[in-house]
């Protein structure tokens, strides 16, 4: 009942605990309480649909979450189209997956009582404050999202539902002993190697090739040699950086800000109350509240009587209480009566108000302690100097953007209207761009119609909060295929080096099938490092997964094979011995028990999630997305 009692619930405690389950009601379907409409949906799974408005609420609450923890580098993500496009699919396909579960364990008969969806709401920490259930914050967060009571248990019950499955899949996996023995044994494994690097560079410089070679090789690899078409840009750049350090800010606009933003700088009276509460508002109800109000003063005890007769079950549970309230946050006239009472323990007489009548108890004053001005003159100082930067910047930015609209074949223009230079680029491809001009949203505007093909300006790019620019082509040098001589020596030192790594694998093959028949090297100029003991995980990897596929060496000798390594150089490698470690006594209950028991359940989570998608119809309305 209490739900809807308190009226523009806008204090800083709900807003953290909205955005703390927000995240959690995305995937779950939520949102079809609120949606309407005849739009096709985003997806269907079986004879339930994903609309595509719940979809667009889950990927926006994920996007501000992923926005929230990377910052400016999830939204440099977020001006790739590609990535977007990928990042709401996974989306999509973790809802279908829910449902899915959510199939599969209805088909299995799981079922959710009403006392464990009570409980599961009871112990969620966003509703919890002291340890304790804080029915005014489990009121604020149902009435900020638009649901009932009954709109969330049954959001909880199917999840816990959900959740049954999941943990039944997830618990259940167990590993053997002889298992994890036979795993250790292949992890701590290690290996004792030789190598022998033959350097391609040194075969490239020993390679000979005529004019005709080269030319022939170009002739064959034209694509290779054309030069892409080249941009120069101009720009206008607008940041905020020194905008605030010249601003004038006086006293008596800092005593200003402090007297209109007190509760910035201190907190206001809090007053924790009980309540009993009687529905409705005529006579019946007022007659039953008088009832209760003359028994009390009669000396009967308040928690007795709140679980007899109050119709707020929530707060009857906790002796009426309603915790702490602040000015703004309940019923004005259930507030103005609250705020009223002068001592602990003080009980109101009968408050009407829109929901019914009320009985309050004053349990507890928290005094308002506001900080001295002189303690936070300088943070207000600074604050409204960057508070007039930002005002200041925003002005540049949209006169920025005026005018180059409105002189739009040219920046300069716009860069005398903001007090600014036009700056310039060197030439560069815009695939290859460093530096601002990588730079998605840039990248975007330079390659759009208007400024691509129309020679115009761009529109104003807004890079962060205080940094702007507009961007025009000054310059374009277009596609050209190169000549061979212009790129004779380019040409010339591809065709070494490919001719140098085939050298050295050919070199690396003789030496490998000599190894093989005889044991041991007759070329002087080639010999192998010491001996090495590598692991599994190695700096050098391509040696390492070499060493670790090769056959055991026998009597006769080590086993050799070749790989390439990260410069590119061809390197044989000799496997001298295999190093099994020593076992120790693995508990089922260790670390290694433990992680490998979870992998198992997630592929059997996996596994389930296939099979059910091929059991049950699936289909995606999504354009581009998984059939």
């Amino acid at each position: 009942m209490m739900e809807r009692i308190r009226e523009g619930t806008n204090s800083l405690p709900v807003k953290i605990i909205l955005s703390l389950i927000i995240f959690s009601f995305a995937f779950a379907g939520v949102g079809s309480y609120l949606a309407g409409g005849s739009t096709p949906p985003a997806a269907t799974v079986g004879d339930k649909e994903i609309s595509r408005a719940e979809l667009d609420r889950a990927y926006q609450n994920e996007r501000a979450r992923m926005q929230q923890q990377a910052g400016e580098q999830f939204n440099q993500l977020l001006g790739n189209p590609e990535y977007v496009k990928r990042f709401r699919q996974n989306i999509l396909d973790r809802m279908v997956n829910d449902l899915l579960l959510e199939h599969e364990a209805s088909e299995l008969g799981l079922r959710v009582s009403d006392a464990q969806v009570k409980a599961a709401i009871r112990a969620m920490p966003q509703f919890r404050q002291a340890g304790q259930f804080n029915n005014e914050r489990y009121q604020a967060a149902l009435r900020q999202t638009g649901m009932s009571a009954d709109e969330f248990a049954n959001y909880m019950r199917t999840d816990l539902m959900r959740q049954q499955l999941v943990n039944g899949l997830q618990t259940t996996a167990f590993v053997l002993p002889s298992e994890l023995e036979s795993l250790y044994r292949l992890e701590a494994q290690s290996r004792e190697v030789r190598t022998l690097t033959l350097p391609v560079e040194d075969f490239a410089n020993q390679v000979s090739l005529t004019d005709e070679e080269l030319e022939a090789y170009y002739q064959a690899n034209r694509d290779d040699y054309i030069q892409p078409r080249m941009v120069k840009v101009a720009y206008v750049e607008l940041t905020g950086e020194g905008l605030a350090s010249d601003i004038q800010v006086t006293d008596e606009d800092i005593a200003t800000y402090y007297q209109d933003n007190q509760s910035q700088y201190g907190s206001q009276e809090r007053r924790k109350v009980s309540h009993i509460l009687i529905e409705g508002t005529g006579d019946d109800a007022k007659a039953r509240a008088q009832q209760a109000l003359d028994r009390l003063n009669q000396g009967e005890a308040f928690a007795t009587l709140v679980k007899e007769v109050s119709d707020d079950t929530f707060s009857a549970e906790q002796n009426g209480s309603l915790d702490w309230i602040e000015p703004g946050v309940m019923d004005p006239a259930f507030e103005k009566a609250a705020y009223a009472l002068a001592q602990k323990g003080d009980i109101s007489g009968l408050v009407k108000s829109d929901f019914g009548y009320h009985i309050i108890r004053l349990d507890d004053i928290d005094p308002a302690d506001v900080t001295p001005l002189s303690d936070v003159k300088d943070d207000i100082r600074l604050a409204l100097q960057q508070e007039q930067a930002a005002d200041r910047f925003y002005a540049q930015s949209t006169q920025l953007a005026e005018v180059a609209f409105e002189e739009a074949n040219g920046l300069e223009p716009a860069a005398e209207a903001v007090n600014a230079k036009v700056q310039f680029t060197g030439y560069f491809a815009l695939d290859n761009a460093q530096g601002l001009m990588a730079r998605p949203q840039i990248q975007q505007a330079l390659d759009s119609y208007d400024v691509r093909e129309n020679g115009l300006n761009s529109e104003l790019i807004e890079l962060s909060g205080e940094h702007a620019i507009v961007v025009r082509l000054d310059d374009v040098k277009p596609e050209k295929q190169l000549s061979f001589a212009e790129v004779k020596d380019q040409v010339q030192a591809t065709l070494a080096a490919e001719k140098g790594r085939q050298q050295a694998q050919e070199k690396a093959d003789q030496l490998v099938a000599q190894l093989e028949q005889t044991g041991t090297l007759d070329q002087g100029d080639y010999v192998f490092s010491d001996a090495q003991v590598i692991n599994r995980v190695s700096q050098q990897q391509a040696v390492s997964e070499l060493a670790f596929s090769l056959p055991q060496p026998n009597d006769t000798g080590a086993s050799y094979g070749v790989t390439q390594n990260r410069q590119g150089d061809i390197v044989v490698v000799a496997l001298d011995n295999v190093i099994n470690p020593a076992m120790p006594d693995i508990s089922p209950q260790s670390q290694m028990a433990d992680r490998v028991a979870r992998a198992m359940s997630n592929m059997s989570l996996s596994a389930t999630l296939e099979a059910l998608r091929e059991q049950v119809d699936v289909t995606y309305a999504e354009v581009d997305a998984q059939q």
